[in-house]
């Protein structure tokens, strides 16, 4: 196992450093501090590398970004209904930086601050430690919180990322890495990319995209991932209803052993299963490199982003967000790379 660490550039006059993760098999994961990002996920096949997640290059891309590009998002991912929630028995008002909701911890989120970073290896692992405290005054949650995100490579393929928090006062935590995957050969478009689903449920939404409180069955609609399935097939049916895109939440099935989601290329040649321990998946298709393809609606990324239900604060049966007072909680999201359709 390799780590290296250079100053990969400098976004709102801070350096960012990225952090380089190589295993014996050559298959390489680069974390930026800026947004806790996961810029590469990588593999050796025969005699090239191939990407399986989008990033850039360009380290300006992402400041601020717009999609995300695979960034950390808290201290709670997705949207909170009116931008606001009671604790404790006190209404918390949020920054409704989304019309009238909350999205993604709001302008102070884990996306837009530089994480303190470290390393640490074993012989099968490598693994980078990132450590941000947010403040009430910041980002208007109660509680100051430490977040810790540890992204770990192991000799086998598999990238684990975990997120511990420990806030001094009751808080809500629901992090996640908003991961934007395309294992196709040349990643140009993810029409030929299947999706497999654990659950057979998604979340109704309302207009403004949050949750209604409703779960839907999703066998036999445009929804249905109960089988691998391309997402040009899936599109292609949800077009019959006037939709456009993927941008739902799933409910699905939290495991460390067995898959909430998998993800391959039509082609048979590689596969990403994921693995989460709480019961939501978000969907999102999406172009996030090229503006004008975004414009017309033609995808080159699928964003998976597992967490707890979104807006799960109001939905008791969505699962529990709230992080107690000086109680650490640590949540798990892995990738396993596998090659030829091969277990």
């Amino acid at each position: 196992m390799e780590i290296t660490q250079e100053v990969a550039g400098t976004i709102a006059e801070q350096p960012v450093t990225k952090y380089l993760l190589t295993n014996q098999q050559g298959t390489r994961v680069s974390v930026l501090t800026w947004g806790a990002t996961l810029q590469e996920f990588s593999v050796v096949e025969g005699n090239r590398r191939q990407q399986l997640v989008v990033g850039e290059s360009d380290i300006a891309a992402y400041d601020h970004n717009g999609y995300c590009l695979c960034q950390a998002l808290g201290r709670v991912a997705g949207r909170i209904a009116g931008a606001q929630f009671d604790l404790d028995g006190q209404t918390v008002q949020l920054e409704a930086n989304e019309g009238k909701n909350a999205i993604h911890g709001g302008s102070h989120g884990f996306r837009n601050v530089n994480w303190s970073g470290e390393t640490k290896k074993t012989a099968d692992t490598a693994s980078v430690v990132l450590t941000h405290t947010v403040t009430p005054a910041e980002d208007r949650y109660p509680g100051t919180l430490t977040t810790r995100i540890t992204y770990t490579l192991t000799a086998n393929n598999r990238l684990e990322i975990s997120f511990t928090g420990n806030s001094d006062a009751d808080t809500l935590f629901n992090p996640t890495i908003h991961t934007y995957f395309n294992v196709t050969d040349d990643q140009h478009s993810i029409d030929q990319q299947w999706l497999l689903l654990s659950g057979n449920q998604r979340l109704e939404l309302n207009a403004d995209k949050t949750p209604s409180g409703k779960k839907l069955p999703t066998a036999g609609t445009g929804y249905d991932f109960s089988q691998p399935r391309t997402i040009a097939d899936g599109l292609a049916q949800l077009k019959k209803d006037g939709k456009v895109e993927y941008d739902d939440a799933f409910v699905v099935k939290p495991s460390a052993t067995t898959p909430i989601a998998a993800i391959g290329d039509a082609a048979g040649h590689r596969r990403v299963a994921v693995y989460s321990d709480r019961d939501g998946l978000v969907v999102f298709t999406a172009n996030p490199t090229d503006t004008k393809r975004a414009e017309v609606r033609d995808y080159n990324a699928l964003a998976l982003e597992a967490q707890a239900l979104p807006d799960a604060i109001h939905h008791a049966d969505f699962g529990d967000i709230v992080l107690p007072a000086n109680r650490p909680v640590t949540h798990t999201i892995a990738y396993q790379y596998l090659a030829d359709n091969k277990d």
